[in-house]
């Protein structure tokens, strides 16, 4: 039977994250983190790491590469790290959740920084930032003031950098043991203020130094890894049902769609396979098992790597009780162009009925209803959108009016989708939270120019400007949206 437009308790709000949002990076007793290091970038050269050689010279490396032996991540004051100050979220925390509230958000989801909780991690007889611990509890009571349900992500592309250089991130099974000393840590302070809880952020494309703390990039290493980030996983799901029987505890992937070029085998099951390497992650984390085909996924990608019974049976045990998922684009898949087979949502090969952002990014709706139910028929789960929007260099014009009508015209046309995934195919959604609902820097580059919000801040790529907030046309676009549950989205 066909539904009759959302559930009255859908959760309509936006997203962010506290590397790209709060700034305040060195405020009141946070630690360093590895994403500290990288610098900023554009949409044609990327971002760098910056770090100090064991012979006491400076370089600056890919984001993505290995950190030379004996070399430790560096702050060079002459260059411009975006996410210390970010769009200081930290200072400006009481405005912008007012602006949230002004559109009428059910959820806020945001996240943590581990460095603030635990400078140096967690590590054995560490003790928790008070202060730290104190700016978040403010953050999620004014929230509640509000009305807005707090979707808290614990680990968003920040390592501590004192686990990363001591024991190489994720490699070291000794990391899983201070994330779960500060999973306990805020899952007990916040028991009364936090329902909906994200151990992991987009698990999928975590790699590399800054992402993953790691400091060397093979494969086995990554894997292993991973592994460990699906044990800890495990064990946050396990320790929330201990804390609060009534917490809900979701995975996260970056799962944007991917369809074959054409009807030729190779690009067919080409496609398939890409796809099946993106959902390794949800098998494991969802099923609660390493699913039949990641045996020779593993051999392929040359990763070896350690597991245990007990581990094993701990992530069957304690699988995620919803998926919740990033969607942003679709990839056509060639099997004569070169992919990253992990992410799902590279760019591939080119898809001429569709329009691109000018930052190269298909837009496809339709596509979301697509991965919607794909997703839904696979795992049988209650699935969330935390992430969906498009990045656009908006216009300050005259009396501060910032018609970004391409901004309402993509969200109207993916909520138009994601309702009939709702009412006509059966989809169990959660709900719906936009990327960067104040404009934030971009993960990607570390430009300002790409925004997503439906706030605008005064802040150019250099992070020079006044902080001001100003409301975009969107703004009052969303906050009908949501007044009216999805129902008038004109």
């Amino acid at each position: 039977m066909k539904k009759n437009g959302f559930p009255k308790d859908f959760l309509w709000g936006g997203a962010s994250a506290a590397n790209q949002f709060e700034g305040g990076y060195s405020a009141d007793g946070r630690g360093l983190s590895t994403n500290d290091f990288v610098t900023a970038g554009t949409k044609n050269t990327g971002r760098k790491i910056s770090i100090k050689l064991k012979d006491g010279s400076t370089d600056l490396i890919d984001v993505e590469s290995s950190i030379p032996v004996g070399a430790v991540g560096y702050i060079d004051d002459s260059l411009y790290y975006p996410s210390h100050n970010a769009t200081d979220f930290y200072h400006n925390y009481e405005e912008d959740i007012r602006l949230l509230g002004g559109m009428g958000f059910k959820a806020y989801r945001m996240s943590i920084s581990w460095a603030r909780i635990f400078p140096k991690g967690g590590i054995v007889g560490e003790e928790p930032n008070r202060e730290g611990l104190d700016f978040y509890k403010k953050v999620l009571e004014e929230c509640k003031k509000y009305g807005i349900e707090p979707i808290v992500t614990l680990y968003h592309f920040e390592n501590p950098m004192y686990l990363a250089d001591n024991y190489n991130g994720w490699a070291g099974k000794e990391t899983i043991e201070c994330y779960i000393r500060y999973v306990e840590v805020v899952m007990n302070e916040y028991k009364d203020l936090v329902r909906y809880w994200i151990p992991i952020n987009e698990i999928n494309v975590l790699r590399g130094y800054a992402r993953l703390g790691v400091r060397n990039t093979s494969a086995s290493t990554r894997y292993q890894a991973l592994h460990h980030l699906f044990v800890a996983n495990a064990r946050a799901n396990k320790l929330a049902l201990e804390i609060n029987k009534n917490f809900k505890v979701g995975c996260m992937l970056a799962l944007s769609g991917i369809y074959p070029q054409d009807c030729k085998p190779e690009n067919v099951f080409g496609a398939l396979e890409f796809r099946r390497r993106a959902l390794f992650f949800s098998d494991v984390m969802v099923r609660g098992y390493y699913p039949s085909y990641s045996a020779n996924m593993l051999e392929e990608l040359g990763a070896s790597i350690k597991t245990t019974p007990d581990e094993l049976k701990l992530i069957k045990e304690f699988p995620s009780q919803f998926l919740s998922f990033s969607y942003y684009r679709t990839t056509v898949y060639n099997s004569s162009l070169p992919q990253r087979v992990d992410t799902g949502g590279q760019l591939g090969a080119e898809n001429p009925y569709l329009k691109k952002s000018p930052w190269g990014w298909p837009i496809d709706p339709i596509g979301l209803r697509y991965v919607l139910n794909e997703l839904y028929d696979r795992y049988q789960t209650p699935l969330f959108i935390v992430e969906n929007g498009l990045g656009m260099n908006d216009i300050v014009e005259d009396n501060d009016t910032i018609n970004d009508d391409y901004r309402i015209d993509y969200l109207r046309s993916h909520i138009n989708e994601l309702m009939k995934a709702v009412t006509l195919d059966g989809v169990d959604l959660i709900g719906y939270t936009t990327w960067g609902p104040i404009d934030l820097i971009s993960s990607g580059t570390g430009e300002m120019d790409k925004r997503y919000g439906f706030v605008y801040v005064d802040l150019n790529n250099q992070g020079v400007g006044s902080s001001r907030r100003i409301k975009k046309k969107s703004y009052y676009w969303y906050k009908k949206v949501i007044e009216t549950n999805g129902k008038d989205i004109n």
